[in-house]
């Protein structure tokens, strides 16, 4: 079983070391990876799913309970402990989605019983992340953007069982942050996701701060960042209520805008 997972400095793109010389993921953790368009967050996460041993274009290497990992993790996709969420969908199958659940579920061994109830269970998920139900006799590719990312951050969840998630850029996909957050709290991974998004930053554990292809920082979420929590929920949650308005053909007045105003940001402010 796994318990932590440790990446070991490498250089950036002008061959600056990284400014931590360890970072220590331990199951538990949920963390984000924050950083400007191209300053590297997305070869972190690389990193991290190839386990790089000093065989990427950063140097850094990855240890899993400080040793390097078995080549099984590696060549035999069965064994791999990391699950992968990114923005790109197009190499999904046009399989039913209960068809598509069930086939995964016995690439992982499940037996029939435990196939039904992780197939259950993943769809009870990934429906309590988007808007639109997501039914089984639905065809993958039929999906939007956000029903796919919420399947398959229930997928690697429920049905993989693997112990590391990566998310990348999740908040793109319509789905509900702040839930999806408090769901997968329940589960003890290691949960990270690249992110622009301050709710979904501010939820996590702490933040690794990406610059010029190399790991600038890490800051803990610290006490006064996690008193402001409510009131970015309440704003996050505000702007989810007014997409919904616009998407059902609502119109929007002033007043809606007062009603919508977070009460939590209100009393932070007073």
């Amino acid at each position: 079983m796994i318990e932590r997972i440790s990446v070991l400095a490498g250089r950036g793109r002008r061959s600056e070391a990284d400014a931590v010389p360890c970072l220590e993921f331990r199951m538990g953790d949920v963390v984000s990876i924050v950083g400007q368009t191209g300053s590297g967050k997305t070869t972190l996460i690389n990193d991290i799913e190839m386990f790089a041993a000093g065989d990427t274009p950063s140097g850094r290497r990855v240890l899993i309970d400080g040793e390097p990992a078995p080549a099984a993790f590696r060549d035999d996709p069965a064994c791999n402990p990391v699950a992968m969420i990114t923005q790109h969908t197009t190499f999904l199958s046009d399989l039913p989605v209960g068809d598509f659940l069930h086939a995964h579920a016995r690439i992982r061994k499940a037996t029939p019983e435990e196939m039904a109830t992780a197939v259950a269970r993943t769809l009870d998920f990934a429906n309590e992340l988007t808007g639109e139900p997501i039914a089984p006799a639905s065809r993958m590719t039929e999906l939007s953007g956000g029903q796919v990312r919420a399947l398959l951050i229930a997928d690697a969840t429920v049905i993989c069982h693997t112990p590391i998630i990566l998310l990348d850029e999740v908040e793109n996909a319509g789905i509900h942050r702040g839930r999806t957050l408090a769901l997968l709290r329940q589960h003890r991974k290691i949960f990270i996701f690249v992110t622009h998004d301050p709710n979904i930053t501010l939820l996590s554990d702490y933040r690794i701060v990406m610059k010029e292809g190399r790991i600038a920082a890490l800051l803990p979420t610290d006490e006064i960042e996690r008193s402001l929590r409510p009131a970015v929920t309440g704003l996050d949650d505000m702007m989810s209520r007014l997409r919904d308005q616009l998407r059902c053909g609502q119109r929007v007045r002033p007043s809606d805008l007062d009603a919508l105003r977070p009460a939590q940001l209100r009393s932070f402010r007073e």
